[in-house]
């Protein structure tokens, strides 16, 4: 009945080529039309699985309590000093802050007038007597270069420390150090001609644990129907920094990371070459059309049959889905690569036909007759393997199931329709030798004698590699898909190694700060957390001592404060004469010797030098200088803090208008570490079940992905089996077809354990595409077989299949040269998989098979 119909149809198209090539142009020009004007991709990843999910469930109800805290941009600055740090991500703050168009909303991590005056309080109790000690004691330092905070102010003050000394009213060993040898190493760094700038903050003992970089929290303005949904907004934080003179040449480095970036970047790397491989992967699919078509005619019906079934399959995809997402844009990949299939073999019995009788409607006819079945169980055995994804929880891979479902129904309409018709006007001229590979008869007979020991000794090889599937590594990291040379990788990975500011962060949402308190409580505990965050953890402890030792710094330091520091600018041999003072009266104490003849060469060196090279010295050592006393000022200005004192913006992140409360929770260790973070989340959510982020979305994607898989393979694999057995209508047959796909995909998962080729998010698609191309392959041989054909590899059907492989492997493996990692493993995964399946279709069934019963019916 399919063999009929079949013909039937080739029949019609070939006696009306020309109003069939005519109809199939106007269906293509359509469907282009729709597919141009309809055309959308939505590049937001957090669709690819379903939001009916538990864990996206939590994940949405976290998001919209604090959209603060949603997926966006980090921005590093990193500077030379943290006065310069300050400065930097404080004017870039406020720039971002006025562009409503591209950046929603952008916050400075640890700053703002409230940490400037309370930052003290958040550090221990030991650290803040030590750093008013500190203080104190620079009382001296401070007082002269507060009145003079110039070049000559400095020597004023470092001879009235040399006269100190020499007279005994400082002893030695009373004289801190550290910033004698801070001023030398700056003012050397000067005469070098690389100026460094003092950092005051740190030389006083008050330094920011966040060190010399800074981070900013913006929330993008995202276009999800651009590829590349925050370029805009990244392109406006990197001019605006730009503008700012924000730059590596003036000490100051802007990095972006975050998942808005990284998303970005990815689709930028994956452009990359990508002209040059899709040409080259062109002329090479081209020239093993060649080699197995022969003919510019034929090849050229093929490409257009392909060409217009591949219109017609976006434009069914759009009407059916909507927009594309990440994942089934990959349909068009798939067509070629499956749909050239059909064509191939149509293609190549039509030559074998033509060698047999040399009438070109005849050989269309009979290669109709023959290969309709096969072709069309091909088809629908594709077809189902795609379509059993759409019942999974995997968004992206359901869509993705369905359109490239339908585009094998479509590629073999055309196959059967376009192809023969254009193939009538074209007349391609015939053909003078055999089709097949008549050099492989003896390879026929040799497996056909010793066919049992080549059957059993493959099955024991397979069995032997058998224990390799349970050293199966999955790596659904991510990150680990991206190239480690782009700046917002190696920047996250950089991040991740500090646990302080780690994006690789666990969320949880709890009903009241109480409970966010006690949830916190007991995550503290965990060995795996490094520590957990509410709202509370900003309340300090130990505030009365720590007041205490403020205040007394406070009344040490208040005349420092009243003083009112000369602006007059001095002559430069006025400056000379003051730093020669300097040099002159430190070279008389003893004690610190070497520290004050490092200094007194440095004094010597710069009084000597042009008077351009102490004015940098000058800006080097005192441009920050004035923050300095002014941030000094502020933060000793502390007072009690309660959770009603805490900043409103400080509240909106950790707290909602009624009253339930955030819970951060970070990892011990590198959260780059795939181990450490399934343990991180493993452990918290043992505590907390409705936990979210990064290190939870991982873990819980991958599961859902691995059981998308499983299942769609179990549905695929049950579905093509009913559907085998309904055609061929005998267990063995079915048998026949199915043992070697499942050895084909036993085999490979073995090869990846050998080749250290753990599977992830890109390459696990091409399991699915070896059962597809497994089936279609399979189903040829088997059929094949059941019609009495024997010396099987030295057929036109091993020519055809060998061809169509090398066609799919051109279209897939042109991938493993991408500059992507996740695609370049998606490419190297697919050629193997796509070497095992043709061992097992080409070498494997038609020994399995053994010779043509001697009585078969191959209807």
């Amino acid at each position: 009945m399919v063999e009929n119909f079949v013909l039937r149809v080739v029949q019609a198209c070939i006696r009306h080529a020309l109003l069939t090539l005519i109809i199939a142009l106007l269906v293509c020009a359509v469907a282009a039309s729709y597919a141009v004007a309809r055309f959308a991709i939505n590049t937001d990843s957090s669709t690819l699985i379903s939001p009916d999910v538990t864990w996206r469930q939590h994940e949405a109800a976290f998001n919209a309590a604090f959209p603060n805290l949603a997926s966006g941009v980090i921005v590093v600055i990193d500077a030379q000093t943290p006065d310069q740090a300050d400065a930097a991500a404080t004017a870039l703050a406020a720039r971002l802050a006025i562009m409503p168009n591209t950046i929603r909303s952008v916050r400075q991590t640890g700053s703002g007038e409230f940490f400037r005056r309370n930052g003290l309080l958040y550090k221990p109790t030991d650290e803040v007597k030590r750093v008013t000690s500190t203080l104190m004691r620079s009382q001296p330092f401070l007082q002269p270069l507060a009145a003079e905070p110039n070049l000559e102010g400095l020597g004023h003050m470092l001879s009235g420390l040399g006269i100190a000394l020499s007279t005994g009213q400082m002893r030695p060993e009373a004289l801190d150090a550290a910033p004698l040898i801070s001023m030398t190493s700056t003012i050397n760094s000067v005469l070098s001609g690389h100026p460094t700038p003092l950092d005051w903050t740190s030389l006083i003992g008050n330094a920011d644990k966040r060190g010399t970089h800074r981070i900013l929290l913006v929330r993008p303005i995202l276009d999800f129907g651009s590829l590349q949904p925050g370029r805009l907004a990244s392109n406006a934080i990197r001019a605006a920094a730009k503008d700012l003179q924000l730059l590596p040449e003036a000490g100051v480095r802007v990095r972006l990371t975050g998942d808005v970036p990284m998303a970005d970047d990815e689709f930028g790397t994956l452009a990359e070459g990508a002209a040059l491989n899709g040409t080259l992967t062109t002329l090479a699919v081209l020239a093993i059309l060649w080699l197995a078509l022969k003919s510019g005619r034929i090849i050229f019906a093929v490409v257009i049959s392909l060409v217009i079934g591949l219109a017609v399959t976006a434009a069914l995809g759009l009407l059916m889905v909507g927009s594309f997402n990440l994942i089934s844009i990959a349909f068009a990949v798939l067509f070629v690569g499956l749909g050239v299939d059909f064509g191939i073999q149509f293609s190549v019995r039509y030559r074998e036909e033509r060698y047999l009788g040399d009438d070109l409607i005849t050989a269309l006819e009979q290669t109709a007759l023959k290969v309709g079945r096969p072709l069309a169980l091909a088809a629908v055995a594709v077809a189902a393997g795609f379509c059993s994804f759409l019942p999974t929880s995997y968004r992206g891979l359901s869509e993705l199931g369905l359109i490239a479902g339908t585009g094998m129904i479509v590629a073999f309409i055309t196959s059967i329709t376009v192809l023969p018709a254009l193939i009538r006007n074209l007349r391609p001229s015939g053909e003078r030798e055999p089709i097949g590979f008549l050099f492989l008869a003896s390879v026929d007979r040799f497996t056909a004698i010793h066919r049992y020991p080549i059957l059993f000794g493959t099955l024991a090889v397979v069995a032997a590699g058998l224990p390799l599937l349970w050293h199966v590594r999955v790596d659904f990291n991510p990150i680990h898909l991206r190239s480690a040379s782009v700046e917002s990788v190696a920047t996250f990975i950089d991040l991740a190694q500090d646990p302080d500011n780690s994006a690789a962060t666990i969320h949880i949402l709890r009903p009241t700060l109480q409970g966010a308190e006690e949830t916190a409580q007991k995550l503290d505990s965990l060995p795996e957390v490094s520590r957990a965050l509410t709202l509370a953890s900003f309340i300090p402890a130990d505030q009365e001592e720590k007041l205490a030792a403020i205040a007394q710094a406070r009344a040490a330091l208040e005349p420092i404060f009243a003083t009112r520091s000369s602006s007059v600018t001095r002559p430069d041999g006025e400056i000379v004469t003051s730093l020669r003072q300097a040099a002159a009266a430190l070279g008389a104490p003893s004690g610190h010797d070497k520290t004050l003849a490092d200094l007194r060469t440095a004094l010597t060196e710069l009084a000597e030098a042009q008077p351009e090279m102490r004015a940098r010295a000058q800006d080097a050592l005192f441009s920050s200088f004035p923050a300095m006393l002014s941030l000094l000022k502020d933060s000793l200005r502390a007072g009690p803090v309660t959770v009603a004192d805490l900043p409103d913006e400080l509240k909106r992140d950790w707290t909602t208008s009624d009253g339930r409360s955030a819970v951060q929770v970070f990892a011990r260790g590198n959260s780059n570490d795939n181990a450490v973070l399934r343990r991180f989340a493993a452990a918290v959510r043992a505590v907390a079940p409705d936990a979210t982020g990064y290190p939870v979305t991982i873990q819980e994607a991958s599961e859902t992905v691995v059981s998308a898989f499983l299942r769609a393979g179990a549905f695929a694999l049950v579905s093509i089996t009913i559907l085998l057995f309904i055609v061929l209508k005998r267990v063995t047959d079915v048998l026949l077809t199915l043992i070697p796909l499942l050895l084909a995909g036993v085999v490979t998962l073995e090869l990846t354990v050998l080749l250290d080729m753990p599977l992830n998010f890109a390459n696990i698609i091409a399991l699915p595409l070896l059962l597809g191309v497994g089936v279609a392959f399979k189903v040829y041989y088997v059929m094949a077989w059941r019609a009495g054909e024997s010396n099987l590899l030295a057929s036109s059907l091993t020519r055809a299949v060998l061809f169509s492989a090398a066609t799919t492997a051109a279209a897939f493996g042109s991938l493993w040269f991408s500059h992507h990692p996740g695609t370049s493993s998606m490419g190297k995964l697919l050629a193997l998989s796509l070497v095992c399946t043709l061992a097992a279709a080409v070498l494997f069934q038609p020994i399995l098979m053994g010779p043509p019963r001697e009585t078969d019916d191959p209807k």
